[in-house]
């Protein structure tokens, strides 16, 4: 284990040669390959070296890395048994999807002798449609029911057909609720079959409800809030739960297409700021009519208004009016998913929210940068003096002065500027909090990572090649 503070760092350094990340690799500290293992430029022979570790942690890494070469991650498939697994769960990162594995290696995988290794394949998000569709007539009926699920958009209409009736009830199943909301015969089916399974809910939500079946579920008093949540529950209905015990049933009433905002306003509902509302499906269907959107984005209706935050075609007159939402989801929702956001409301969120999806804000293209130095550089808020580095016009003495900054935050953002001077960047390593951050500036010398190392007791296990 390295006994200095600084040496994760390098791990993470695009300018690190291939000596000095294998000297880091020795050490055999879990951290260490993580990072190797999401570095965008990771050279062969350390590529080679995780590749075939001894140690099942640091394949583990590589097979779990967004940024690795999949067909990096494929050649696993050729190592020790037990990596089939974490090769076929795969890189799972948040909201994106990582390119897919070569072909060769998803036939592996799903040809698997363990049920597992299969299992974990078939429902990757990264496995492609190409590879998935073929499964639609396949003699398995788990293979046919994941195809019904993952690529239904992509099957033809006699395979739909055949799946539609299919021997295996499950198959029928997951078949069946791609169609339930134009099918009021297999909505009641569904009904029946699903009743006791967490999917009764979502029938009851999404389904084509006829009469007779929407006043049994009525009376009969179970899953209420979703059976309002239906656009095709009878509006009669719905309006006798408008005054109902439970506030999940009145909202969902009060959030119902039909309704106008006086209606709405008379119906007892309350949104809380930090309640979770997933997005109305009536609304998300009607994402590109623009009508429907402009209804639902000045709507005094909290729910209607998150809704239309996430719809990536809201006309560019109710960005700029839900920008100014006194609701903080409406404006955070607006931010993570309109690619028209303005940037003072990204800038804001980030400065004054405190939901952990603030702080990925950064990273949106429309983040401002330009002005951040002249704004921000002397603010009393040390998460906003850090922002003054992502400034093009901030100068390398205001770099270095904010590298001597009493907040390890600030001191860190200023250790990865390119704009330090490098003399700075060396001193930095020595500074137990920001030093990690100072290894991974690109431009530190070889000579001064492999003093780093030296200092640190990191073997010298290969040959250092600069």
């Amino acid at each position: 284990m390295t006994t200095h503070h600084a040496v994760h760092g390098l791990a993470s350094n695009p300018a690190a040669p291939a000596g000095v990340l294998l000297r880091l690799l020795a050490l055999n500290d879990d951290w260490i390959a993580y990072r190797l293992s999401w570095r965008a430029n990771l050279p062969d022979e350390v590529a080679e070296a995780m590749l075939t570790h001894p140690d099942r942690r640091v394949r583990q890494r590589l097979a779990e890395s967004a940024n690795a070469d999949p067909e990096l991650r494929a050649r696993l498939l050729d190592g020790p048994a037990s990596d089939a697994l974490v090769v076929a769960h795969g890189p799972q990162p948040y909201r994106t999807v990582v390119p897919p594995l070569p072909d060769w290696a998803y036939e592996r995988l799903l040809n698997h002798e363990r049920s597992t290794v299969r299992y974990e394949t078939l429902h990757s998000p990264s496995v492609p449609e190409h590879v998935l569709v073929p499964f639609a007539g396949h003699t398995h009926p788990p293979f046919r029911e994941i195809a019904c699920r993952r690529v239904w958009h992509a099957l033809t209409d006699d395979v739909r057909a055949a799946l539609l009736g299919d021997e295996d009830p499950a198959v029928r199943r997951a078949a069946a609720l791609h169609v339930m909301a134009d099918d009021e015969g297999r909505t009641t089916e569904l009904l029946e079959a699903l009743a006791d399974s967490w999917q009764f809910q979502e029938v009851v939500e999404r389904g084509r409800l006829g009469r007779a079946v929407a006043e049994r579920l009525l009376a009969e008093g179970k899953a209420l809030a979703p059976l309002a949540r239906n656009p095709a529950f009878p509006a009669d209905l719905a309006s006798r739960l408008a005054g109902h015990d439970d506030p999940a049933v009145r909202l969902a009433v009060s959030a119902r297409p039909e309704l106008s905002e006086e209606e709405r306003a008379a119906i007892d509902w309350e949104v809380g700021p930090e309640d979770r509302l997933g997005t109305l499906r009536w609304v998300w269907d009607a994402r590109t009519d623009t009508e429907v959107l402009r209804r639902c984005a000045t709507s005094a209706h909290t729910w209607l208004r998150r809704s239309a935050a996430v719809c990536p075609e809201l006309p560019e007159d109710c960005v700029r009016l839900l920008a100014g939402d006194g609701d903080f989801a409406v404006r955070l929702l607006l931010a993570e998913f309109h690619p028209q956001a303005p940037p003072e409301l990204l800038l804001d969120l980030y400065l004054h929210g405190s939901h952990r999806a603030v702080a990925m804000l950064t990273v949106k293209e429309r983040f401002p940068a330009a002005g951040l130095a002249a704004r921000f550089a002397g603010s009393p808020d040390p998460r906003a003096r850090a922002l003054a580095v992502r400034d093009p016009e901030a100068t390398p003495e205001l770099v270095e002065r904010l590298s001597r900054d009493p907040d390890t935050g600030v001191r860190e953002a200023a250790a990865r500027d390119p704009r330090l001077p490098v003399r700075r960047v060396v001193e930095l390593l020595e500074d137990p909090e920001a030093g990690s951050a100072a290894a991974t500036h690109p431009a530190l010398p070889v000579a001064e990572m492999v003093a780093l190392l030296d200092r640190a007791g990191v073997p010298a296990t290969v040959e250092h090649r600069p």
